[in-house]
């Protein structure tokens, strides 16, 4: 009885390996039984008897038949998943997920923020001569000299602030990094931090293995507004710090300057910390992005989180930088030192090419994104999407109920089976599921060609229902 629940939800949700939480939120075919049972703890759910579970999910693969998969391992018996408790609710990323299934159905993958163009040839001729010129090995720990100063002359043209970039600047391998050197240094197992709902899927997993408690504010459409009454009551004794993602991931809001200030005046009276993660600064189309650190009173408690990837459309270089005071620097450089110790070296002084590019190559970066956006708005608009605004990002969020599926999970493995176009669910950015599953994210870091083909597929082959 185990095994045949299981392989129909498996069968239900086609190679779509979503973390545990996930599967049990919308997995209609799976019932409790004796040694599986379904449990809930406070917005989570998870599967009590994770590795079995999961093991028996792993056989189906996205690279074979299932049947063949399931004969292989009885042949040779698979011992089960092991995994720390602090991560045994994560599973592999959805964004890893969801491309694989790109390439196995021939999809247009407009889930995973990566363009399917290259970065600017004088950045790429930067990092060759580079190597060239044998700046191989070691960079120093956190970051190169004129990697450093090259972001802190960035950082004061964006924002006015001054400065150190010897005590208040470290490079990290990407921004991902940057975050995880910033909460593993900073914050402790107790500590409670606060997060804005949907959110980038490393928050949550990294809170997770420095111990944290979390605490999540649900961002709801239309326009994603903070609400500040349920923010307020949030801020206890015992939180430590607020997670902050301006232009915001998932769902393209920018926090406005008078949210900004609300979060800014409660951080101050509560001495809470700020980390924001500001890698999109560069893709505001509609408002001015505004950097937490400029406000005031604010540069003593914020850490200042960004990347060469998005602006630079060098994703896989994975040049990311934090900014910090030095009594907050202290702490996230020595988790950067054990976690990677040093960035990649080549990279780093392209990096810093690419940061001293003039003015009219960010005007002429956000003049081509709003030309693709409107590209992808208008044609998800005529497909019959309810499509949501987006200030920033390369990224818009939509409302699938139209087309009458149940929730997200199923709309996007419908999309990805039956149309050749691939989104993300946005249940997988919620502590609870249940408040995502009518959204879907789509992207539009792709070049023109691409986001017209994906439309005309979708017109021709959504149907609502």
């Amino acid at each position: 009885m185990q095994s045949q629940c299981t392989w129909t939800c498996c069968q239900m949700l086609g190679c779509l390996s979503f973390k545990p939480s996930t599967l049990f939120a919308f997995s209609k075919h799976l019932r409790s039984t004796s040694s599986d049972r379904l449990w809930t703890r406070g917005c989570s759910l998870r599967v009590a008897n994770y590795p079995s579970f999961m093991a028996t999910l792993s056989t189906v693969s996205t690279e074979k038949d299932a049947v063949s998969s399931q004969n292989d391992s009885a042949q040779k018996p698979q011992p089960p998943l092991q995994v720390a408790k602090r991560l045994e609710k994560f599973k592999t990323t959805i964004f890893t997920q969801m491309s694989s299934l790109a390439i196995k159905h021939g999809a247009i993958n407009l889930g995973q923020g990566f363009p399917n163009f290259d970065g600017p040839e004088f950045v790429k001729e930067a990092a060759i001569q580079a190597i060239k010129d044998g700046k191989n090995q070691y960079a120093r720990g956190y970051g190169v000299p004129e990697l450093n100063s090259t972001i802190a002359s960035r950082f004061k043209k964006d924002t006015g602030l001054v400065v150190d970039p010897e005590k208040e600047i470290t490079v990290t391998s990407g921004c991902t990094e940057a975050i995880a050197a910033t909460i593993l240094g900073l914050i402790n197992p107790g500590d409670e931090v606060i997060l804005f709902a949907p959110f980038y899927d490393s928050y949550e997993a990294t809170l997770s293995m420095a111990g944290a408690k979390i605490r999540c504010i649900t961002l709801r459409p239309p326009d994603f507004a903070v609400p500040i009454n349920e923010l307020k009551s949030a801020i206890t004794e015992n939180t430590r710090a607020i997670l902050l993602n301006t232009p915001h991931n998932p769902t393209g809001k920018m926090f406005t300057r008078e949210e900004l200030n609300t979060i800014a005046s409660l951080c101050i009276e509560n001495d809470v910390l700020v980390f924001a993660d500001e890698v999109y600064d560069k893709l505001a189309f509609e408002m001015e992005h505004i950097s937490m650190a400029s406000l005031p009173g604010m540069y003593e408690r914020t850490v200042t989180m960004n990347s060469l990837g998005k602006t630079f459309s060098l994703t896989g270089w994975k040049i990311g930088w934090a900014i910090a005071p030095p009594h907050l620097t202290w702490g996230l450089r020595q988790a950067h030192a054990f976690l990677t110790f040093a960035t990649s070296t080549p990279m780093q002084w392209a990096a810093a090419t690419a940061l001293n590019a003039p003015d009219s190559y960010y005007i002429e970066l956000k003049r081509d994104y709003m030309a693709k956006k409107e590209i992808l708005v208008e044609g998800l608009k005529a497909v019959g999407f309810k499509v949501f605004p987006s200030s920033g990002t390369y990224f818009v969020v939509v409302d699938h109920t139209p087309f009458g599926l149940d929730n997200d999970i199923a709309f996007c493995e419908y999309l990805i089976k039956e149309v050749g176009v691939v989104a993300i669910p946005t249940s997988v950015f919620y502590l609870n599921p249940e408040e995502g599953k009518n959204l879907i994210r789509f992207t539009f870091c792709k070049d023109e060609e691409t986001l017209r083909t994906a439309v005309e597929r979708m017109k021709e082959k959504l149907r609502r229902g």
